[in-house]
């Protein structure tokens, strides 16, 4: 039943719904669309198999360095060394595993990404307009198509209202293709750029509306073959991944010079060669942090999954870097810092009719139930012909629909709609034909549309909405309720702009009315006010981010009056401050705009050019910005952005597609949420790494300096794997998901080209490094006094560096705070992992088969009490350290505020 595009762009739609068996205005049945998904499967693409999980693991023997191990075992077998052949077999299998456990819940972890946001469509089912996800499509639905929608499959088009669509992505043309519902007489050669009357899948629309019938759906689309070689391409690496990898290389650089300089020293002393070549191959596996980038991947990806928990989005893994590096946020008004829950309060006719919210409009959002009361009289359809006028305007020019109480469309229109409910004139739409419709434009900040009534008894009218502004400008006469419209003077025209403006003080969103025989001469009918209330605990975010560092800037496309009221409210404008205007903006380039942006809060009646424009005089002063949008020409200040935000309530496709975050409830506390986890797994990762180059350092320190000292070897090959297990494996994991810290987000953003190694990082590696190194080597010679090399010795050793490493760990889980402030038991994960290692240990010591690879014998209980004692030195040391960095800092501030007072009062006495 498919239809290719070439073929259905011939036929004329009645032949096409024959052949389709569809109907154009109720569309499918339920349990047609039930029998031809069985017949063609799901409107989604096969994704290529991966390789079976075996492969991946046996993959993991392809590392230089477990070949290196690998050879080792095969000289000792060659050597008649089984116990040793056998040693290094099983730490190789526990290596491996080790690495493929990590690999493969990083490839989950992305893998599930990609299904956060599934696109969703607008379709006639059961003679119902549902919304749905678009891999629920079959051939022969029939799709509505809006302003911002992304094309959901191949669809022959039947209705095309001045429809544009953007398919670039398959003709490489960067202006959008006008559509139209004209059969093609030829369409043999025609490429895809030339069929006018077939929009395909994967487009964007850039205007207009329209209304098509399916015709392929997945793999049996156009856009099959380019999903194909879309999954030949390899993702990037995120930036912090690259530095990781760099850092991993140099690490093994140098652990490669001391490796090879310990065999040459042991060589030199006349050590047994294979043994050196067994230890320093273990030890490059310990020391050589091949994990930190496969952890990193880790971390951020389940770091993204915990923002998508609280309704933020992260379509790529390195905004998760960005995030925390954030110095401006730019965001939208409707929507985002407030509920979009528009409701009608206040309409005010061209001869001064006045229906408040007080003794006027009752329900709330998009309620149909409710009364519209004026003068203390209830408003009836006929009784207050100039208020029926204003509504009447707003129900035709208008495109959405309340079905049951829902909303669909734009939350404007369906404020209006629900006004027209309220005065029984919502079938109103039913006595007009819809000829023509120009959709709202960011230019000229209206919508209008063409109508004829139904009965041919009139003549052609246009009727319009949107910013008082234009209206005005194209209004030659106003509305009266008895006789005919009056010609508006300049005087009238002033006295609506106050109004206007009086509403606007009040924080109501205010729109114009208008109707004409023609758009150069309208009618003024009179002005909405629509209520859009803060949402619950923006006030309290913003203060939260300004008091962090982070500028904060309103853009909206509403008056002055209205943007400073909605600002004031949300602590954003304070009394006296500047504001900036689309006008102004337009006359100013970037580098005027530079100088003066970092003063100006709000900014009103902007368009989406004039963000794109504010976007880059921020980013010309070097700060990071992230801004926010939802409509289809955001999308250039959205890509842009360092971090684009759209939308995902009232957001188009085409913002989707252009950001790099999604806030799924639209709210801006979603924001915070987001910059307070892209903040705390910055710091996680950097906990990690400490963690990972403490361990390293440590173990190579160790056996250099037995090595130049020509002592035993304190911790044999296989011990030296264990501890790269429990580097690599679960304690360190556990670190990269330690719960996000809540006061992360009062630090200020951090400089974007911050290295993760820093100073004091390098400074608390090296002193856990050191206490290791000493602790363990004191043990070693307190055991070793006869100056031989027993089980017990080298047990004592490797337990004692173990233990080591778990207090380590635990200090490593934060940089500033203390652990009885950070909780114990926070980080369950930490807990598990940390138990697990202690029992392997235990294992090891105790269990006879692991006595025997490990080389290890049991322990008393007086030795743990002793080593617990020990080790847990490296645990207070950082503790102390940490208690009087946060005592110094806090003196440091009181003594800034003491001093800031000291002034304050000193020049208040002069």
């Amino acid at each position: 039943m498919n239809l290719t595009a070439h073929g259905a762009a011939g036929m004329d739609v009645g032949r096409l719904v024959s052949i389709l068996r569809t109907s154009l205005s109720s569309g499918l049945s339920s349990a047609e669309v039930r029998r031809r998904r069985g017949q063609h499967g799901f409107n989604e693409f096969e994704i290529q198999k991966d390789e079976p999980l075996w492969k991946k693991y046996l993959g993991q023997f392809k590392d230089p360095l477990i070949l290196l191990l690998l050879a080792s075992a095969v000289v000792s077998v060659a050597m008649k060394q089984f116990d040793d052949a056998v040693s290094i077999t099983v730490a190789i299998i526990i290596v491996v595993s080790v690495a493929f456990v990590q690999e493969y819940r990083s490839e989950k972890s992305l893998e599930a990404l990609t299904k956060l946001v599934p696109p969703k469509c607008h379709c006639v089912r059961d003679g119902r307009l549902e919304t749905f996800l678009a891999r629920e499509l079959v051939p022969g639905d029939i799709i509505n198509l809006s302003i911002g929608d992304r094309v959901p499959a191949d669809i022959r088009l039947f209705e095309a209202f001045d429809l544009a669509i953007d398919e670039s992505s398959f003709t490489g043309e960067t202006e959008p293709a006008s559509k139209h519902t004209n059969v093609l007489t030829t369409t043999k050669n025609n490429g895809i750029s030339h069929m006018a009357n077939v929009a395909f899948m994967g487009t964007l629309v850039r205007c207009g509306n329209g209304k098509g019938i399916v015709l392929g759906t997945g793999e049996s689309s156009e856009f099959g073959e380019v999903f194909k070689m879309m999954q030949a391409e390899e993702p990037p690496k995120t930036p912090l991944q690259v530095s990781m990898d760099q850092l991993g290389k140099q690490l093994s650089f140098y652990s490669f010079c001391i490796i090879g300089g310990i065999m040459f020293l042991g060589w030199i002393q006349g050590r047994h060669l294979l043994d050196m070549f067994t230890i320093g191959v273990s030890l490059a596996v310990a020391a050589i942090p091949e994990g930190l980038p496969i952890v990193v991947t880790v971390t951020l990806a389940i770091g993204v999954m915990r923002m998508a928990n609280r309704k933020a989005i992260v379509k790529k893994l390195p905004i998760v870097e960005t995030l925390g590096c954030v110095k401006v946020i730019c965001c939208d008004k409707t929507g985002t810092l407030t509920k979009n829950e528009m409701t009608v309060t206040k309409i005010m006719t061209a001869d001064d009719k006045v229906a408040e919210v007080d003794s006027g409009v009752s329900g709330v959002g998009y309620s149909t139930h409710g009364v519209i009361v004026c003068d203390h009289n209830v408003v009836q359809k006929d009784s207050h012909p100039s208020i029926t006028k204003v509504i009447q305007i707003g129900v035709l020019c208008n495109n959405a629909q309340i079905i049951e109480g829902d909303l669909q469309g734009q939350p404007t229109e369906g404020a209006l709609l629900a006004c027209a409910f309220k005065m029984d004139l919502e079938s109103m739409r039913q006595e007009y034909i819809r000829l023509q419709e120009w959709p709202f434009n960011s230019d000229t900040k209206y919508m209008a549309v063409k109508c004829v009534p139904r009965d041919q008894k009139g003549p052609e009218v246009f009727y319009v909405k949107g910013a008082v502004e234009p209206i005005m400008r194209s209004s030659t006469h106003y509305y009266v309720s008895r006789g005919q419209p009056q010609p508006i003077t300049e005087k009238q025209i002033n006295h609506f702009m106050e109004q206007a403006s009086h509403m606007g003080s009040a924080g109501l969103r205010v729109l114009a009315l208008a109707y004409g025989d023609s758009m150069s001469q309208l009618v003024f009918a009179g002005l909405v006010g629509i209520m859009d209330p803060p949402r619950d605990g923006v006030r309290e975010a913003v203060q939260t981010l300004i008091s962090s560092g982070t500028q904060l800037k309103m853009l909206t496309g509403d008056s002055l009056d209205t943007a400073v009221a909605i600002a004031s409210r949300l602590g954003l404008y304070a009394s006296g401050g500047r504001c900036l205007s689309g006008d102004d903006i337009d006359q100013m380039d970037i580098s005027s705009l530079s100088q003066i942006i970092g003063m100006i809060p709000v900014f009103y009646r902007v368009s989406p050019r004039h963000k794109h424009k504010i976007v880059r005089a921020i980013q010309n002063n070097g700060l990071v910005v992230g801004m926010t949008g939802d409509g289809v020409n955001d999308a250039v200040a959205l890509r842009s952005a360092d971090i684009g935000i759209a939308m995902g309530v009232t957001g188009t496709d085409v913002s989707k597609e252009a950001a790099d975050m999604i806030l799924v409830d639209d709210n801006f506390s979603t924001i915070m949420s987001a910059i307070e986890e892209g903040k705390g797994i910055f710091y996680n990762i950097k906990n990690f790494v400490r963690f990972q180059l403490s361990t390293s350092i440590a173990a190579l320190t160790l056996i250099t300096l037995s090595t130049m000292f020509s002592l035993p070897n304190p911790l044999n090959a296989m011990q030296i794997l264990w501890i790269n297990i429990i580097m690599d494996g679960p304690p360190a994991q556990s670190l990269g998901v330690e719960p996000v810290d809540h006061d992360v987000i009062r630090k200020p953003p951090r400089r974007a080209k911050d290295p993760i190694i820093t100073r004091p990082l390098l400074v608390n590696v090296i002193i856990s490094a050191a206490i290791i190194v000493s602790g363990t080597l004191w043990v070693f010679w307190r055991e070793m006094q006869d100056n031989k090399i027993t089980p017990r010795d080298t047990t004592m050793t490797f337990t004692c560096f173990v233990f080591f490493d778990m207090f380590n760990a635990l200090s490593c889980r934060s940089q500033i705070k203390s652990i009885l402030t950070v909780g114990f038991f926070s980080n369950r994960m930490f807990i598990l992992a940390v138990g697990g290692s202690l029992i392997g240990q235990l294992l090891v010591i105790y269990f006879p088969p692991l006595q025997q690879v490990f080389q290890t014998e049991a322990l008393y209980l007086s030795d743990f009490i002793f080593l617990i004692c020990l080790t847990s030195t490296v645990f207070f040391v950082s503790e102390a350290k940490k208690f009087i960095e946060r005592r110094n800092e806090s003196r440091i501030r009181k003594r800034t505020v003491s001093i800031g007072d000291d002034e304050y009062h000193r020049d208040d006495l002069v």
